[in-house]
């Protein structure tokens, strides 16, 4: 019997014959595959697979083509489409069975079971498959036979044939020192989505969870849930797209949760815990126990919850640290007002006295080093805007120097309307999120021409002039470099009006008919604050019982909000005619999406 080393023979399930397999690269290894004696085992092979095989590969395009385009001559520098075994379209691992029985969804619902056997020495393919089918009390049709060392590998598509051979391992393993392993298909990926039906009861299980006396939310061991598990629903809070179901019917639901209880749940990362802040802002006590969180920096996702009690126990970081005391504090670190930690009341932190607190002082106004630069200033300013607030600003032209230069930078943070300042956002040459320096340079607009060709990409705007500070940096003879800051509105017909904080710089060199020639223009943009808009906007004071300082106070609304007028004396009336309450309401209602575009559409002036 000729010794098996590696495989140089392959099984042809349609002729049920065996053939020598060419091996590429190289020439066949000098070994003899069959001999008379072996020719009975051929025969009786074929005679007892023969209708078996036919059956069950009539289907099999992948085998069969690679079976019979194997037999050609390997030819190295043909292209990769002419070679042997190749299907255009299709990748290596797609012909691999199991992967194969995967890929195609819409195909049959084969499923293909790894068999290894294990044996010290190496075996005649033959002999050995023969011994396995002895062994087996269930006939199988063996795919894809191959061999790495002394163990060889081939795939079974039928469950009870695998359960056979498994059966089989034992035997042969006292009798011919062989064993064999059968791997299971891989399991399918799970859902990366909720349906709609498994976030109906969800809600009902969260339903079932919560006790209202207490605003608390048990959501521990929710894998074992009976509902959900009946429902065959997999409520695994590890996956994205499970916790953030989660928080969102919390926020639907119950935003006032005060207690919530995620222990037992797997969790080993808290990066999709990170907005709970937001979804429930009273949340006092959280329950994280027994869960899978191996680092402790896992914490400061969460750490902008004002938190009275924790629990953390049963978690691997818990015993990385050497003390107790380190411990406490790293936690104490992250929630300076806890409590309680797991379940123990925590020392009293130790702190320091701090100074009184002290405001700011109130902003001067304008400063100006005499009144002929306050008068020459303030008069430059007056025409500048003007013209700048204007339909057309080509009289800007004769502002600015032959070689002056202007730039645009917006704050780095995010910016309110942000579809519409895309004007502004293109200009940006923030150094911050500017690194390129070609892009940079490319940003900064040299040359009057281009200068005034900018400004009037830019969108239209009305400029407050009351809200206008003038601050005189540097004053020379020859030279003069003023800032301004204030509040302007974008009065685009297409758009909803947005009101803008800006600071704008410039230097001025003096003109020959007594006016200023600027030769730098920067300007910075963010979003304004609402008691700036309120500040800008609003007549001084008016009481709550004067009908004109309600109208006033509208008119100031409008523009800070963009809603209509009736919307705006809504909310002012809903408030008390108090701005800066309903300010403050408009915006955090606004950031939850809680206000109807109705509110937005300006009615038609009679």
């Amino acid at each position: 019997m000729a010794a098996y080393r590696r495989s140089n023979i392959e099984y042809d399930p349609r002729s049920g014959g065996f053939f020598t397999k060419k091996h590429k690269g190289r020439p066949p290894a000098q070994t003899t595959v069959f001999n008379e004696g072996s020719r009975s085992v051929e025969e009786k092979w074929k005679k007892s697979y023969a209708s078996n095989t036919r059956s069950r590969f009539d289907t099999d395009i992948l085998w069969s083509e690679t079976s019979s385009q194997s037999r050609s001559r390997f030819v190295p520098y043909k292209k990769r489409d002419e070679r042997p075994g190749y299907v255009k379209g299709k990748r290596f691992f797609d012909s691999h069975p199991a992967r194969a029985s995967n890929n195609n969804r819409g195909g049959g619902n084969e499923t293909f079971f790894k068999v290894t056997v294990f044996n010290d020495k190496t075996y005649n393919e033959t002999w050995l498959l023969n011994t396995l089918q002895k062994a087996s009390s269930v006939p199988f049709t063996p795919l894809k036979f191959f061999s790495h060392g002394t163990q060889v590998h081939f795939f079974v598509n039928d469950p009870i044939a695998a359960e056979a051979l498994k059966a089989a391992s034992k035997t042969l393993k006292a009798r011919d020192n062989i064993k064999i392993k059968v791997n299971d298909p891989p399991e399918p990926f799970h859902k990366s989505e909720m349906t709609d039906e498994d976030i109906e009861h969800f809600k009902n299980c969260m339903q079932k969870r919560f006790d209202r006396s207490q605003m608390a939310m048990d959501l521990k061991a929710l894998c074992s849930d009976s509902d959900l598990v009946a429902n065959h629903v997999d409520m695994i809070l590890s996956r994205r797209c499970s916790m953030l179901t989660m928080l969102r019917i919390i926020e639907d639901n119950v935003p006032e949760l005060l207690s919530l209880d995620l222990s037992n749940n797997k969790l080993f990362t808290l990066k999709d815990l990170h907005t709970i802040d937001v979804k429930a802002p009273k949340l006092k006590i959280l329950n994280l126990s027994n869960n899978s969180i191996k680092r402790e920096h896992e914490l400061d996702k969460i750490r902008s919850l004002k938190l009275e009690e924790l629990w953390l126990e049963g978690n691997p970081f818990c015993q990385a640290f050497p003390d107790k005391s380190l411990y406490i504090s790293a936690i104490r670190d992250r929630f300076p007002k806890l409590l309680r930690l797991d379940g123990e009341e925590l020392p009293p932190p130790i702190s320091f006295d701090l100074e009184t607190p002290t405001e700011l002082p109130p902003c001067k106004g304008s400063y100006f080093e005499n009144d002929e630069a306050k008068t020459l200033v303030l008069q430059f300013l007056q025409q500048y805007y003007t013209c700048y607030d204007g339909e057309d600003r080509q009289g800007l032209l004769n502002v600015y120097h032959d070689e002056a230069c202007c730039s645009v930078t917006i704050s780095p943070g995010p910016v309110r309307n942000k579809y519409k300042a895309w004007d502004y956002i293109k200009a940006n040459r923030n150094l911050r999120t500017s690194k390129d320096l070609a892009t940079r340079l490319n940003l900064l607009k040299h040359k009057r021409l281009n200068i005034v060709g900018f400004l009037n990409e830019l969108p239209r705007t009305l400029h407050v002039f009351n809200s206008f500070v003038v601050d005189i940096n540097v004053q020379t003879n020859s030279l003069l470099c003023f800032v301004v800051n204030g509040v302007f509105k974008e009065v685009a017909e297409t758009s909803r009006i947005s009101v803008r904080a800006f600071s704008r710089t410039f230097v001025a060199l003096p003109d020959s008919d007594g006016g200023l020639l600027l030769v730098n223009d920067e300007l910075f943009i963010r979003n304004a604050r609402y008691d700036e808009v309120k500040s800008a906007f609003l007549n001084p004071a008016p009481t709550a019982s004067s009908s004109p300082g309600h109208h006033d106070m509208v008119q100031a609304f409008i523009l800070f909000s963009g809603m209509n007028s009736d919307w705006s004396q809504k909310c002012l009336q809903e408030n008390d005619w108090d701005f800066d309450k309903a300010a403050q309401i408009f915006l955090n209602l606004k950031a939850e999406g809680k206000i109807p575009d109705v509110a937005f559409i300006k009615c038609p002036t009679p």
